[in-house]
């Protein structure tokens, strides 16, 4: 099976404007913002619960703790959020205000939350509308991973951060480019 896209800046942008355009713009925006900033992957995102990213004074929590029935493997582990996603976070909130904490953080239109199927399919659809190719659900989390890793995170962090049990499946997230390969090159002058 082909693996996910990684996304450049630009491509992110176009899918960020792209859910601008959308019915329920600010619920994709920080759903999509989750895989790329959190590193999530999708069934975990359509796991989440009110009460996981916000504390009990409504404010938005600097990790979420995901139960092991939320994670893949039945494992629990800390996604830690960025200053940048807890804003995203807090303006999303404010656009849900009274749901009860034990309910998914984000609804479809006619259910109660997203099935991780269904989330699935609906980032292959802003994906495909936004005109980005090769695209999936999938693309955040591995951009996530590249990224840090082009930034000098060491591989252990990374398998942290990923909820990996082992560096060599989070090495087959890493996607070289030209422009990491220069870098390290031009380490060398």
């Amino acid at each position: 099976m082909k693996q996910a896209k990684t996304l450049t800046e630009r491509e992110l942008r176009r899918v960020l404007d792209y859910t601008a355009l959308t019915r329920h713009a600010m619920r994709n925006r920080v759903m999509v913002l989750l895989t790329f900033y959190a590193g999530l992957r999708i069934g975990e995102v359509a796991a989440l619960k009110l009460g996981d990213v916000v504390g009990a004074d409504h404010t938005i929590k600097g990790e979420i703790l995901l139960a092991p029935e939320q994670a893949k493997g039945g494992h629990s582990r800390a996604v830690f959020l960025n200053e940048k996603l807890r804003k995203e976070l807090t303006a999303y909130v404010k656009t849900i205000k009274g749901r009860p904490l034990d309910l998914p953080l984000f609804r479809t239109q006619k259910q109660l939350g997203f099935s991780a199927n269904t989330l699935c399919q609906h980032f292959y659809w802003m994906y495909q509308r936004a005109g980005i190719e090769g695209a999936s659900s999938h693309s955040g989390r591995r951009t996530f991973i590249t990224n840090l890793a082009a930034k000098g995170v060491g591989v252990r962090v990374l398998a942290s951060l990923a909820g990996h049990k082992s560096i060599a499946t989070t090495q087959r997230y890493i996607d070289v480019n030209d422009d990491m390969k220069r870098q390290a090159v031009g380490l060398l002058g």
